[in-house]
């Protein structure tokens, strides 16, 4: 048991983690700022927490789901909305953040914008400082401000530095080829088996047929390999 607590080795090499490290921090800087300047810093400096754990998602793990643009505005539109009306109706206690937390994740999931700085977001607006409270449903500003702010970060560091975002779904469905002459995979197909196993991964059916395609280059240099070294 305690061997699955291994943690897995990260696919990334160093200069890569120095590019998301420069970008987060960048991004938050400006966010912050951008939020301070509008509505005061203690009320840009109550959201830090959250903009933080965004900034991980849309600078190292980009390509991810989970830090696609709709997830972080969608994300914060629903975390936001159910946290102040929950303040509003129960009052600003730890009770009613949890609840708030929970309804969000049960929205995000129907609109399809899941994304987990959000929960935190919830919890967050919910036990406001004063300042934040002050504000009341115009909240709701200043949130949506730091999120289009970070969010704008994102779009301009990820693709000066050569990293594609947003991840872009595929217009034409994709055949990949496979050990089967008969047998071709679709990114129809990778899409329903994502549904069949009914858990969410943060992996989209563009990612798995670049995974795949990879893994095919290897596998026939491998066999390439293997051929040529049979001969005598």
């Amino acid at each position: 048991m305690f061997a699955r607590w291994k943690p897995a080795a990260i696919n990334t090499r160093p200069l890569e983690w120095s590019r998301a490290a420069i970008g987060m921090a960048l991004g938050i800087l400006f966010s912050v700022w951008l939020c301070a300047q509008v509505f005061g810093m203690p009320v840009a400096l109550h959201l830090i927490g959250p903009l933080g754990a965004s900034a991980v998602l849309l600078f190292a793990v980009s390509s991810g789901a989970l830090a696609q643009p709709w997830s972080i505005l969608g994300g914060y539109l629903c975390a936001g909305v159910v946290a102040l009306s929950v303040a509003h109706v129960l009052g600003r206690t730890l009770g009613s953040a949890c609840l708030a937390a929970g309804m969000a994740l049960v929205l995000m999931c129907w609109l399809r914008c899941l994304h987990p700085p959000a929960g935190a977001l919830a919890l967050t607006l919910v036990l406001a400082d004063p300042a934040s409270m002050a504000l009341e449903w115009r909240e709701l500003g200043p949130v949506m401000l730091a999120a289009a702010s970070l969010l704008f970060s994102a779009l301009a560091y990820n693709n000066l530095t050569r990293i594609r975002y947003p991840k872009g779904s595929s217009d034409v469905p994709v055949v990949l080829a496979s050990a089967s002459d008969n047998l071709a995979i679709t990114a129809e197909d990778l899409k329903l088996a994502l549904a069949e196993m009914e858990e969410f991964f943060d992996v989209t059916p563009e990612d798995l047929e670049q995974l795949i395609h990879a893994s095919e280059a290897h596998a026939r240099r491998r066999s390439i390999g293997q051929v040529l070294s049979s001969r005598p």
